[in-house]
């Protein structure tokens, strides 16, 4: 154990359920207890947590593949801290962990759920984002549910957050003949051809998707990976080549919608393309980590990999951090940073 630990934190709790776009009165920043941990567990200093898209359903109260957060409790998210405390084998104090129990200055974490990471390979924060859950979405979303191979011609929608830019340099490195991205922002589209190598790019504010991807694509698409549903999914449907296949990840267009929104209206293309269209979860894919890590280490060491982080500072910022990404205002991985 060590000396003096803190008496309390803050945390961020739901306090309401989202009726479309949050609000700042759905949550509320609270100061909580903090103990020594118990039997088994390590307490940690958290220095960055990540918030991310999938969040935005865990605030309604449905159904779902991750439970929805309790009203009045903690939120919860991927985390990197210190060890300031340890009740646990194989944990020391100083040591960097990795952790689900974001959102708040201390975490008490059991030790099972703690994954040491090496602050001397990356930062920590690259732990949240490239080498972390964003990134292993982007490997497995490409490599095994869209079964991408050399010479396909890759579309990535919301190509300049966490998960796309991933996508699209992964798909170049691996030898794609052609990556287009769809980003919100002329400085986002610039980003995506000259940093990070897309051989297209297109504002989709600027015109309607199917035109702007055909024209970056005129012979077509082989795969699409689906950040954002909605207009874009339809007019990928309409670019895909025979046989193509589409990686759905998210669907950020209609998070805060009140209304059904509206499914693509060419589905019946589907048929006679012999498409396959399937959705992924980055749970199914935690046999793939340690190739990940290799792989993706590898490429970052070459700098054949580069990636970009949005650091929001202070924990009373984290509402405003996650109200940024759904609005698309972070340029790669959304971190909020206690450090």
């Amino acid at each position: 154990m060590s000396a003096a630990l803190p008496t309390s934190g803050r945390e961020w709790h739901l306090v309401a359920r989202p009726h479309g776009w949050p609000k700042a009165e759905d949550f509320a920043l609270r100061e909580a207890p903090v103990a020594a941990p118990g039997e088994g567990r390590v307490l940690v200093r958290n220095l960055h947590f990540s918030v991310d898209p999938y969040m935005r359903g865990r605030m309604n109260d449905v159904k779902s593949y991750t439970p929805p957060f309790k009203l009045d409790h903690p939120m919860d998210g991927g985390a990197v801290g210190e060890v300031i405390a340890s009740n646990a084998e194989g944990f020391a104090v100083g040591d960097h962990v990795l952790h689900g129990l974001g959102w708040r200055e201390y975490a008490q974490v059991p030790a099972e759920h703690a994954v040491k990471v090496d602050a001397s390979l990356a930062p920590l924060s690259a732990y949240l984002g490239v080498l972390g859950m964003t990134g292993l979405t982007a490997y497995a979303g490409l490599f095994e549910v869209a079964s991408f191979k050399e010479g396909d011609a890759v579309f990535v929608s919301g190509a300049a957050g966490a998960v796309g830019s991933q996508v699209g340099q992964m798909a170049k490195i691996k030898g794609a003949s052609r990556v287009i991205g769809s980003a919100g922002s002329e400085e986002k589209v610039q980003l995506l051809v000259e940093e990070y190598g897309f051989d297209a790019a297109f504002n989709y504010h600027d015109g309607p998707v199917a035109e702007q991807l055909r024209a970056a694509a005129p012979d077509g698409i082989d795969v699409y990976f689906d950040n954002v549903g909605g207009e874009h999914l339809e007019a990928a449907i309409s670019s895909l080549n025979l046989h193509g296949r589409v990686t759905v990840c998210g669907m950020i267009a209609q998070y805060n919608a009140t209304e059904p929104t509206p499914g693509p209206r060419n589905l019946a293309l589907v048929i006679g393309k012999r498409l396959r269209i399937q959705g992924m979860l980055v749970s199914d894919h935690a046999a793939l980590q340690p190739q990940f890590v290799q792989d993706v280490a590898g490429w970052l060491a070459s700098g054949e990999l580069k990636y970009r982080e949005t650091f929001v500072e202070g924990i009373e910022n984290g509402f405003d951090a996650f109200l940024g990404l759904l609005r698309g205002e972070n340029t790669g991985k959304m971190i909020v940073s206690l450090a």
